[in-house]
């Protein structure tokens, strides 16, 4: 994704009209490479790609339908095509079999390449095999899945509703090989307004919970009743010998019980009963058998076959990419789910479920048990010679991060329960280790003093966050020779545990004389390392990371030279492998931030304790570091040239080099590749007039281990000392002084997308590389009158109470059982969020279970509102030096908080309208159905359903609550939130998975071919890029929906409609399901779903999606969102395209309110926004209110930009020509009413003065007008003062003047405005 897409600042709506006809890509039913879409290309050239790569092969089936095609590729490996076999509607029902070409079996794991002879037209046999226990089990599995007979599985790790897609419900997936003409007519022939998605959208009223619920759904018909093992299982010494695997038990859907045996040659039928083993085969004519598992259930069943069918037209009605299983990335947990799920009728009754972890991982538990560490660290040593092998490395590495990562928190949420033995389990809990399914954890908590002089759990806690992003850095430059662990962290239920693969020999005892180390501190900097063997891989580590090589010195004063902080180990483990570990260190210290915060109580004057900082580890992010060596890498170069200028030297070569070939780290350049530094040296270079400067007398490099206590022997080395310290606050100067006033001005001046809410805040200053302390200085910075910047504020004091709100709670909860979680929230979110409803709440405790946990901390039941309100205040003081206003909690928005604190807790919140206020609690059983139109107070989420007290019936639900066990039926006053109300917590993750090298070098090299309109390379760059990132990730990936959303882009400015349109719902459905059905991105996607949709002539679609990005806008942030300005604005324009210009008026009028407050009534963005509104007001035929739109954006255009700018003019000759037309208006009016009516001669078109609807939305407006028109219908203005016209529209005027006497009719149209977001009007 693009950097303004990573860090929220997408502009949405700066398109480029599109007019094609063809879509370049193809439905994964027309044909599978990969098991996924292939990318058929789009023209001739194309065309030869696919047919030298991609072609089509017969495959000889044993059964019905005997031979299928299947499309496959040359690069694909023979296991690919199996899978594309088993993936097929016809031949999903094989899972266990070999493919044979010319009577010769094919190895499963070579490509299709080096089979001998396969072309175009091929035959391949698929033969069946004999089944082995785990490919029985397997089978199972899979057929289970298949017929729809798995059930709902209880996820423990991903949460209630993962990887949720709302897509097809906002609007109905079509089948892209059907027509869909009709339904696209009846949406958008419609001038009615019956079925304008945005008729009842309010644009003010109260976010609706239920946008982000999904519709209920019809349940899919049941093929079988149940299937499942047999309680005869396993089978007896004997039979397991005569080849029994496993036995079943079927019920079909006519109520036959069947017991099934699976041997190795099928399945079949046996004598069984539940009370009777005997299980061999039923005799003539009951016995039944096939070779798959789905072929006897059809022939057991009459009713399967036409059950299944019905199965798969349910499953037919969603988007595939909706209901795929993510293999690669963690999916999204949302923080609101269906009040169903806590209905007791929800948890249906399926005995296999319990015994899927035998049918997964075999009767022994063997197969699950990995060697972690060895699997990541050999997978990285693969080849990487050729393209080939760089993807096929890729694609294993990102594989094995993503089980490893998935392994790693299912046993860290274990660890956080309880429910692991410690190693060392005499030791404090905060220092005990655990070992799990070959995973090693630790807490991310000081338990052995190391950071005591650091700031103790806390400084342990930031340390452990940083090392994982140090491992992720290190993995991204992939240096071969050096090894990371497989490292993540994972945040639940108040605790932080660190996850890493067990490294060899790190639990090895040494002889006394050996370090633990063998490179860098050993304890602490009292005892330093050195060890040459760890150089050159470290220097190579320093090198990229602009880490200095420099001297530490040791308690006894010894001088060590290390190549990067001391606080960085090198470890050589039993493999034979080099290691890098402790990885936190990588940037110096923020020294500025602590000097001001900071202080270590050695003199009489410090600052108490209380009042410092909460730790020492206030590390500088790379990104600043980048930042600070661009600027001087311009300097430098800059200065270069003034020197080749005062000597009057120039060089014969247009170019920059660094004094060397550049090489690739991995060894493999694609045409048109470009690096980040390659990147950093063509912006140098374009800026250095095209002169070759060498840059490699260019060094700059930080040492990170400048104010921690080192201290230099000699004035040579306190010398040089003191100006890596002096180069270190200059990088601290460069962030206070440079980069976040930068920021600022950006946000104010609209330059960048404005942040939605604390999530794209984060990514935002991530970006430009600004630490969350930060969060207090641009609140103070943006305490101005600049509505804008008010915004801004507002978002940021409320990311500081969400954060502040998160440290408290995870205090609460560290030392909570699991069974008082729920109580402690709900409890804490009273105090904060409830108080309207209930100014004293009380906690919800079991009385009974508290006596069962002595040693719990019951402390949140002391907590009041004014306590927390205290203890909010305290930290966001202690940890963003900011204070907030006495009355800040009046101005919080419930709703908005309430997501911010559920996203950063993992909490999953049933959805209902939560009472923030008396106004909206309904006492009664009384209870209002959820809309999306209320008037009620913008800061409040009031709707009246669903009372907390679980006495009430949802409304939305359909059901009542369940029994509450902790307490929250007591009697008295009601309370926003009980324990029932949270119904589940999801760990908190943070990976070190690196991003594909590849992948990112073809997109950077298409990107670049496009820039330098090199169209045509630049699509096969871009189209490579994306089956990279496609085989790389898999589809359901955030990578992969980002450059989905960078292709649907680029397509929709190549006039490419259809594959942009196609691109944008990938992107839409993956962003859901990866990143959030209502995160930013996702937003954004939709947005720009819309325009494609719109301009593609399907405009009643379009606006259902943004309707639907409206109302999670408003949930989100809530109203008058600064960048809503283009959305509302471009909303009109779909309206004035449906012909419902009242609706379009009121749309335009609320996008120019929220400029005017957000802009300034005398902006050039409000200005350009009247000048759309006159043009609206015409078409509703208000002539009058047209003319003073007209005249106050010509107002501000003079004032603005003056008489000359192409905007004053055009403003100009608008007012002229609609007041010249609204006088001819009046006067008609006036002679009738005088009954003087004369004929007026009267140019149809000209009342609505060309205005018409937009047909791009954000077109320039130069692209549109016509000169020529222009000059032709000047010559029909009237002649008189605008003021004299104007006063006779009011009344006031006499039209007996001579030079008025005559009338005219205008010779032609005046220019039509283009866009909707013409200049200035994106904001």
């Amino acid at each position: 994704m693009s950097e303004s897409n990573n860090d929220a600042t997408t502009k949405l709506e700066d398109p480029i009209p599109s007019n094609s006809e063809d879509n370049p890509f193809q439905e994964p039913s027309t044909a599978m490479v990969n098991g996924e879409a292939t990318l058929p290309a789009n023209g001739e050239a194309k065309e030869e790609q696919t047919t030298d790569n991609v072609f089509q092969v017969n495959i000889k089936l044993p059964h019905h339908p005997y031979q299928i095609q299947i499309m496959v590729s040359t690069q694909e490996q023979v296991q690919d095509l199996r899978q594309s076999i088993m993936d097929s509607p016809g031949t999903f029902q094989y899972s266990c079999f070999h493919l044979e070409h010319n009577d010769t079996r094919i190895n499963d794991f070579v490509e299709l390449s080096e089979v001998k002879g396969l072309v175009a037209g091929s035959e391949l046999k698929l033969i069946e095999d004999p089944y082995t226990e785990k490919e029985a089990r397997m089978h199972l599995i899979r057929i289970r899945e298949i017929i729809g007979a798995a059930g709902n599985r209880i996820d423990t790790l991903h949460g209630i509703s993962a990887g949720l897609s709302l897509h097809d419900t906002v609007s109905p997936w079509k089948d892209p090989n059907t027509t869909s003409a009709a339904a696209n007519k009846a949406l958008n022939g419609n001038t009615s307004g019956n079925l304008n998605p945005l008729l009842d959208c309010s644009f003010d009223g109260l976010p609706a919970v239920s946008t982000i619920i999904p519709s209920k759904q019809e349940q899919p018909p049941k093929t079988v009743k149940s299937i499942g093992l047999s309680p005869w299982n396993p089978p007896p010494p004997l039979l397991r010998q005569q080849g029994h695997l496993l036995y079943l038990q079927l019920t079909t859907n006519e109520g036959e019980q069947y017991q099934l045996t699976s041997h190795i040659s099928g399945f079949f039928v046996n004598k069984s009963s539940n009370s009777k083993f005997d299980p061999y085969p039923r005799p003539a004519p009951k016995n039944v058998a096939a070779h798959s598992l789905f072929s006897l259930i059809a022939n057991l069943s009459p009713s399967f076959k036409k059950s299944f069918e019905a199965l798969l037209e349910s499953n037919n009605k969603r988007d595939p990419l909706a209901s795929f299983q993510l293999t690669n990335a963690i999916p999204s947990s949302p923080w609101l789910v269906s009040p169903a799920v806590n209905s007791l009728s929800a948890h249906q009754p399926d005995l296999t479920r319990t015994q899927e972890t035998y049918l997964i991982s075999g009767i022994e538990n063997t197969e699950t048990l990995r060697d972690w560490n060895e699997e990541i660290q050999s997978t990285r040593e693969l080849q990487r010679d050729t393209v080939q092998d760089r993807v096929f490395r890729e694609r294993l590495i990102s594989k094995i991060f993503a089980e490893f990562n998935d392994a790693a928190a299912r046993g860290a949420m274990m660890v956080a329960r309880g429910e692991v033995a410690p190693l060392n389990p005499t030791e404090s809990k905060d220092a005990q280790i655990f070992v799990y399914n070959n995973v090693f954890y630790s807490f991310g908590a000081d338990g052995v003093g190391t950071f005591t002089s650091e700031g103790g759990d806390e400084a342990a806690r930031v340390a452990v966050g940083k090392d994982v992003g140090g491992v992720k850095a290190v993995n991204q430059l992939d240096i071969a020779g050096l090894a990371a662990p497989g490292t993540m962290i994972v945040d639940y239920l108040g605790k932080r545990l660190v996850a890493q693969s067990i490294v060899p020999g790190i639990f090895k005892q040494r002889e006394p004389e050996e370090h633990q180390v063998d490179y860098g501190g050993v304890e602490g900097r009292d005892v330093v390392a050195e060890n040459e063997a760890f150089v050159p891989t470290f220097s190579q580590v320093s090198k990229a990371l602009k880490v200095k090589k420099h001297a530490v010195w040791d308690k006894e004063g010894n001088k060590h030279v290390l190549e990067g902080s001391v606080e960085t180990k090198g470890l050589l483990g039993t493999d034979g492998r080099k290691y890098i570990l402790d990885l936190y260190r990588l940037t110096p210290l923020d020294i500025t931030w602590l000097e001001e915060n900071w202080s270590d109580n050695t003199d009489e004057n410090a600052k108490p304790s209380t009042h410092n900082y909460p730790h020492r580890m206030t590390v500088l992010r790379p990104e600043l570091i980048e930042s600070y060596w661009g600027l001087k890498m311009g300097e430098y170069v800059k200065d270069e040239l003034e020197k080749r200028k005062s000597t009057g030297t120039k060089l014969q070569t247009p170019s920059l080099t660094n004094g060397s070939e550049e090489s690739s780290t991995n060894g493999v350049n694609l045409d048109g590749r470009e690096s980040a530094a390659g990147s950093k040296e063509r912006t140098v270079e374009q800026n250095a007039e095209q002169e070759r400067v060498d840059i490699s007398a260019f060094s700059l490099t930080l040492n990170p281990d400048v104010f921690c206590a080192q201290v230099p022997q000699t004035d040579e080395e306190k010398e040089e000392w003191a100006r890596d310290e002096r180069e270190v606050r200059t990088v601290c100067e460069h962030l206070h002084d440079k980069v976040i006033p930068d920021v600022i001005h950006d946000l104010k001046e609209g330059e960048v997308g404005f942040p939605m809410d604390g999530q794209s805040l984060s990514r935002l200053m991530h970006k430009r590389g600004i630490n969350m302390r930060y969060l207090g200085k641009l609140a103070r910075l943006t305490k101005e009158e600049d509505p804008r910047l008010r915004a801004l504020r507002s978002l940021t004091i409320q990311e500081m109470i969400a954060r502040a709100f998160k440290h408290l709670a995870n205090n609460y909860l560290r030392n909570l059982s699991m069974a008082f979680a729920t109580s402690c929230l709900a409890h804490l979110l009273n105090c904060l969020l409830g108080t309207g409803l209930n100014k004293a709440p009380k906690p919800h405790l079991d009385e009974d279970l508290k006596d069962l946990y002595n040693d719990a901390d019951y402390s949140f039941a002391k907590v009041t509102p004014k306590s927390l309100k205290s203890d909010l205040e305290a930290q966001v003081q202690l940890r963003y030096r900011h204070s907030l206003e006495e009355n800040w909690i009046l101005d919080i928005k419930h709703l908005q908080l309430l997501r911010s604190i559920a996203l950063k807790l993992g909490l999953q919140l049933i959805a209902k309208d939560y009472h923030f206020t008396a106004e909206t609690y309904v006492p009664s059983g009384e209870s209002r159905a959820m809309t999306n139109g209320s008037a009620a107070h913008a800061e409040t989420n009031g709707h009246a359903h669903g009372v907390t007290n679980g006495k009430k019936k949802k409304k939305n639900g359909g059901r009542n609550s369940p029994t509450h066990t902790n307490g929250s039926d007591l009697p008295g006053q009601p309370q926003t939130f009980s324990p029932d109300d949270i119904a589940n917590l999801v760990p908190m993750i943070k990976d070190a998975c690196p991003k594909s090298v590849l992948a990112e070098e073809a997109l950077e090299a298409g990107k670049s071919s496009m820039m330098q309109n090199q169209k045509e390379i630049g699509q096969e760059l871009l189209l490579e890029s994306l089956a990279l990132h496609e085989q790389i990730y898999g589809i359901l990936h955030p990578e992969v929906a980002r450059v989905y959303h960078q292709l649907a882009m680029l397509y929709y400015q190549l006039d490419e409609k259809n594959a942009a349109i196609e691109l944008a719902h990938k992107a839409v459905i993956i962003s859901e399901r990866t990143l959030g059905i209502d995160s930013s991105e996702t937003i954004l996607a939709y947005l720009n779903l819309a325009l494609f949709e719109h301009h593609n002539s399907n405009t009643g679609v379009a606006m259902s999606y943004v309707r639907h990005a409206l109302e999670l806008w408003k949930i989100i942030y809530g109203s008058k969102h600064p960048d809503s300005i283009t959305t509302l604005n471009n909303a009109a324009v779909m309206l004035q395209n449906l012909k419902l210009y009242p609706e379009s008026r009121q749309w335009f009028e609320m996008s120019l309110s929220i400029s005017e407050e957000v802009s300034g009534k005398s902006s050039v963005n409000t200005a350009t926004l009247l000048f759309q509104l006159a043009q609206a007001l015409v078409l509703d035929q208000d002539h009058k209110g047209a003319v003073n739109r007209m005249r106050e954006a010509y107002s501000i255009f003079l004032s603005k930009l003056g008489a000359e700018d192409p905007n004053t003019k055009e403003s100009e000759k608008w007012l002229e020509q609609l007041t010249q037309n609204a006088v001819s208006m009046a006067k008609h009016a006036k002679d009738v009413q005088a009954r003087r009516v004369r004929r007026v001669v009267f140019n149809p078109r000209v009342s609505t003065m060309g205005a018409r609807p937009q047909p791009q939305v954000g077109q320039s407006t130069a692209d549109m007008f016509n000169d020529h028109e222009l000059q032709h219908s000047n010559r029909a203005f009237d002649s008189r003062s605008i003021d004299e016209l104007m006063r006779f529209i009011e009344g006031g005027g006499d039209m007996s003047k001579s030079q008025t006497t005559k009338k005219r009719t205008t010779h032609g149209n005046p220019r039509r405005r283009g866009g909707g977001a013409a200049v200035g009007a994106t904001a």
